[in-house]
């Protein structure tokens, strides 16, 4: 039986950054940027927005009743969690009106946890196959202002549906996971802002990568030349170029070169949002199905990774509908309003964060389907918009 996603949308604030501008109001080359980084624009995040209103308004794109009935389970993956005990997917749930016999959880492994919720989903409906499972990725990547972080900022949510006889990507079975206790990134409970160290961080994510990698080929005896396309985790762009010329070197041949142009393609996106976090690896597979050139029957490689640290990689066969059952990603770019590096700093300190009072957000100007409206007796309140 096959199983695998079926159908996968995205979501992002409504609002937007220029990173040229943010170079220039930090005293920074623009090239550092947008060449060394390889990042163009970022997602700017108001007050009336978290991960739970980005998710539901992923999710609630690939809804239609049929489908809201088949669904037996909500996976939020995240580590921009808003509470240390009620799982996000519950407000979703309930923002989405699926059916309270649905079951719901929350899953943290930094950026990597999608890709378990992902496995994990496989495992339900290969138990009870008439069954689907709504697996979302969503945060918020947040390293405060004026920070060497600042510019891997971003926001934003990929849903997918797990299904059997998949319509996007069939899973297959090798995967090849890695796990190691290292402090490269991470976030304590008290701090709203994530530490990184960035240079360890970039070493230990392509080392990860070269030892699953290695160890699938051991697995399985398949050449990079099986491979349309090596998708990466992208936190910035560049991180992705950086992994795949670890293993590619300087080769010219024609794998090498495909892998490269598939690559290119899955920036496309995330060149425009920032970072995802967890949902960072879906949306370049998002953005190299809708950009590059993918094909019916060929095979995917996929890296994912959170600090911490965690790793993996598996594979997936592109399905004959894949291009109908991804939802458009221009949009959701397009419908975007700019904002000033001023008013970019002003959402981000307005942000909700750990402040215990009641709070009444003015959402007048947020155009998101789902809003934040405030708190109240320390309880998030959520509509829809």
């Amino acid at each position: 039986m096959k199983i695998g996603i079926d159908k996968m949308a995205f979501a992002t604030t409504d609002k937007y950054l220029d990173l040229r501008e943010l170079a220039r109001a930090r005293n920074v080359d623009p090239d550092k940027y947008t060449i060394g980084i390889g990042q163009d624009q970022q997602a700017v995040v108001p007050p009336t927005q978290d991960i739970v209103t980005l998710a539901a308004a992923a999710a609630q794109k690939l809804l239609t009743p049929a489908a809201a009935r088949r669904i037996s389970t909500v996976i939020v993956a995240t580590e921009s969690g808003i509470d240390n005990s009620k799982a996000a997917a519950i407000y979703v749930k309930r923002l989405l009106g699926l059916s309270d016999f649905v079951r719901t959880v929350e899953l943290k492994e930094a950026c990597y946890s999608a890709t378990a919720g992902l496995q994990f989903a496989r495992g339900i409906v290969a138990l009870n196959p008439q069954e689907e499972v709504l697996v979302i990725a969503t945060d918020i990547a947040r390293y405060g202002l004026n920070t060497p972080g600042e510019v891997t900022q971003g926001a934003g949510a990929v849903a997918m549906l797990v299904s059997r006889d998949p319509r996007v990507l069939a899973i297959e079975e090798t995967s090849v996971s890695l796990t190691k206790d290292i402090m490269d990134f991470w976030r304590p409970l008290y701090a709203t802002e994530a530490l990184v160290d960035g240079k360890y961080s970039t070493s230990v994510y392509i080392d990860c990568f070269k030892e699953v990698l290695t160890r699938y080929q051991q697995l399985t005896g398949r050449p990079l030349a099986d491979f349309g396309a090596l998708l990466f985790h992208l936190p910035f762009t560049k991180m992705g170029k950086k992994a795949l010329a670890a293993v590619l070197g300087d080769r010219t041949d024609g794998t090498a070169e495909r892998l490269r142009q598939a690559l290119t393609a899955s920036q496309w996106a995330c060149r425009q949002v920032g970072n995802l976090y967890t949902g960072s690896l879906y949306l370049a597979l998002m953005s190299y199905l809708q950009n590059g050139d993918a094909h019916r029957g060929s095979r995917l490689g996929l890296f994912s990774y959170g600090s911490g640290a965690e790793g993996e990689f598996f594979t997936g066969i592109l399905q004959p509908q894949f291009a109908e059952n991804i939802l458009p990603l221009t949009p959701a770019l397009r419908q975007r309003q700019r904002v000033s590096v001023t008013e970019y700093e002003r959402l981000f300190d307005e942000q909700l964060g750990m402040n215990p009072a009641d709070v009444a957000f003015t959402t007048e100007n947020d155009a998101c389907p789902f809003v934040l409206t405030g708190q109240q007796d320390h309880q998030r309140q959520y509509r829809a918009n």
